[in-house]
């Protein structure tokens, strides 16, 4: 279940991206259990406690952006590389099929590593 911050900006999310955000916050809480989440300049995170965040999701005109914020360690790395050596990104647009097997993969091995603090 969504934490209430979370919960409203899922609400708030245009369109589309409100039924891809809720499916997001699903597989993360049902992936990682005890995921901490906030909402952090005006994207959702995750993280566990005492180890900081492991993933961020931002709305954008087209996409959403999926940020694992230790990315460049998953194995295969995300797609869309930052200027944060470490940061990987995973885009999603409006039609796109969500590989859900490989978004959980990605999940389950970032929130074993250690997060960013912010």
């Amino acid at each position: 279940m969504a934490t209430p911050p979370i919960q409203a900006y899922i609400e708030a999310m245009p369109g589309w991206k409100s039924e891809v955000g809720r499916r997001l916050d699903a597989l993360v809480t049902r992936t990682v259990p005890g995921v901490q989440k906030a909402v952090k300049w005006n994207s959702p995170l995750y993280g566990m406690e005492g180890q900081g965040w492991f993933l961020g999701i931002h709305c954008f005109a087209k996409y959403i952006k999926v940020a694992f914020f230790r990315g460049a360690a998953l194995d295969p790395v995300p797609p869309v590389e930052s200027r944060s050596g470490d940061t990987r990104y995973f885009h999603i647009h409006e039609n796109d099929q969500l590989d859900e097997a490989q978004l959980t993969a990605w999940v389950e091995q970032a929130s074993r590593l250690p997060g960013e603090r912010m």
